[in-house]
């Protein structure tokens, strides 16, 4: 079903102009097959039912509904899923800002709606990248963990206005013999509101995790945490939320990052912080790194795919409805990325390529949705199809690299998600 949003985004980005006109392709890639047809990009909503179920009730829902998502740079940047924050929170309720990483884990870190700040005695192990280290501090949900060995470290989170008040902050981290204790502050919204505060202690007879969490009776705007001796403390995630009504959409991407790496989480702090963010949906958004990758094994991302969705579910202990999000239209000028001799590459011109690899992930996600009962976004078909990143670049809706977005390009890749997901919810046959 061609939607009317649609084509007036296709009409927009594609109407030819004197900017798109120097991106058109000067020789035009093979004919573009989709799986299925442009405007219908959510493919087996059946699977989301439970959720969209609760959607009519949102602003009423105690606690919020919570929308946890993975994924890579695209997550980690929070472009998209701020739209989708956006939209929705505007629609149904905010919930608060959600799950997080733990202070600034990298240069350039960016959280929209809250601003994370600490001291500079804080050291980061990651999922992937140049924080890695392969034996580390056990990582979480989030993909980072803060470590501070001092006392007086701190960490402050935030919220940036009204939207992003609370009255609930979690902390969790690791426990074990050696590790230390943190005081926890919220400042209250009005000035003359007490402080809660409480200290807690990750002290354990073995080592594993512990989520703590701290109720205010009357919205916080900040929260700080402080370390109180020179022992270890390691903390894998902290979130702002509140009690009751609305939405949360949580982001906790990792640049750079494939589903595979996810697998270097432990069982036990992801089982735990799951719990604690108690999505009602999860959304796994991984592929365009699989997709630039020349050398690329489908059997072996297929494996990975069914592995890591079958553990999630069963670490999160319930069944929680799971949506995929494929790749983004994104191309390549180098051609060791794109392979232009591949069949699946489509050539946009000016040097441009979309890799075929990418369209492999894609037909892979659409498949394994139906397989595993699973829902599928269609991210690529939601911008045009192949090559339509070259009229997002040039109404800088997307970055020069053909694979990041800007702050509008986000904005309407998350509004036509939410919208996805009101019609799929409206209409509960597609």
């Amino acid at each position: 079903m061609r939607r009317l949003a649609h084509l007036r985004l296709a009409a927009m980005l594609l109407t030819a102009g004197p900017a798109c006109a120097q991106t058109m392709p000067d020789a035009p890639g093979p004919a573009y097959a989709p799986a299925h047809p442009l405007g219908s990009e959510l493919v087996n909503a059946r699977a989301l039912a439970p959720f969209l179920a609760k959607l009519t009730q949102a602003a009423a829902s105690t606690p919020p509904l919570s929308i946890v998502q993975i994924g890579d740079s695209h997550t980690a940047g929070d472009m998209f899923t701020n739209g989708w924050r956006k939209r929705w929170q505007a629609e149904y309720g905010s919930g608060g800002r959600g799950t997080s990483a733990v202070g600034r884990p990298y240069q350039g870190y960016l959280t929209w709606g809250v601003t994370a700040r600490q001291s500079p005695e804080w050291m980061t192990n990651a999922l992937f990248g140049k924080a890695r280290v392969a034996n580390g501090a056990l990582l979480g949900l989030s993909g980072f963990t803060a470590t501070a060995a001092h006392a007086g470290a701190w960490l402050q989170l935030r919220a940036d206005g009204p939207d992003f008040t609370f009255d609930q902050f979690g902390l969790c981290g690791l426990t074990g013999p050696n590790q230390g204790s943190v005081r926890i502050t919220l400042t209250p919204v009005s000035p003359g509101a007490v402080q809660t505060t409480s200290l807690y202690s990750f002290a354990a007879a073995v080592p594993g995790s512990a989520c703590f969490n701290l109720a205010a009776p009357t919205p916080s705007s900040a929260a700080a945490i402080t370390t109180l001796d020179d022992r270890p403390v390691q903390l894998t995630s902290w979130s702002s939320t509140r009690s009751a009504g609305g939405v949360i959409v949580s982001n906790l991407g990792v640049v750079g990052a494939r589903l595979a790496h996810f697998t270097r989480n432990d069982d036990q702090v992801l089982a735990l912080e799951l719990r604690q963010a108690r999505p009602d949906l999860l959304v796994v958004a991984f592929g365009t790194n699989e997709g630039f990758d020349p050398s690329l094994k489908l059997d072996e991302a297929e494996t990975v795919l069914r592995t890591q969705i079958a553990r999630l579910r069963r670490l999160i202990g319930h069944d929680v409805p799971i949506l995929l999000i494929g790749p983004p239209d994104a191309a390549s000028n180098r051609p060791e990325v794109a392979l232009p001799g591949m069949a699946e590459t489509v050539n946009c011109g000016s040097g441009w390529y979309v890799p075929g690899n990418l369209a492999r992930v894609r037909q892979l996600q659409i498949r394994l949705a139906q397989t595993l009962n699973l829902g599928f976004w269609d991210w690529q078909s939601a911008m045009g199809g192949p090559c339509s990143t070259m009229a997002w670049v040039a109404q800088g809706l997307q970055r020069g690299d053909h694979v990041h977005f800007t702050v509008d390009g986000g904005r309407l890749m998350g509004n036509a998600l939410a919208a996805d997901l009101d019609r799929a919810r409206a209409n509960p046959a597609l």
